[in-house]
């Protein structure tokens, strides 16, 4: 196994038992700057109207948002928090997947600003995220 793959099966190894697991949530590519994940668009996550639930778009950014940030630090000495979140969503979604790649515009010692796009199967945008991650020292 390399590295990035033993890297993407530890991220979901972490996330048994969690919001990740529920909404089926799965790591699927990962560099220095960026992590990539996927989710269906399923009775699981729509709104009463059939729709993909902005809420659980917002979920799938933030559990590519932090630990963006995480693969960029070291674990034993810091940890990573979000402070602040923004979304724009920019076009509905009723099946297939979705998928979300976080990348880090700003590295700071002790903030990080990730920028998640999160598109449809056919490449289309349908929400960009930003989320701020306070870096904190063990």
């Amino acid at each position: 196994m390399t590295e990035k793959e033993t890297k993407l099966q530890a991220l979901n190894d972490m996330c048994k038992n969690t919001l990740n697991e529920t909404l089926q949530i799965t790591y699927t590519d990962l560099g220095e700057d960026y992590l990539v994940a996927t989710m269906p668009v399923n009775e699981r996550v729509y709104q009463p109207d059939g729709i993909l639930n902005g809420g659980a778009t917002m979920a799938l950014a933030e559990t590519v948002g932090s630990p963006t940030s995480m693969l960029a630090i070291d674990l034993n000495k810091f940890s990573v928090r979000g402070i602040e979140f923004s979304a724009n969503h920019l076009r509905s979604v009723k099946h297939g997947n979705i998928t979300a790649t976080g990348k880090i515009i700003h590295k700071g010692k002790t903030i990080h600003l990730v920028e998640i796009k999160i598109v449809d199967d056919r490449g289309r945008v349908i929400s960009l995220c930003k989320l701020t991650n306070y870096i904190l020292a063990k």
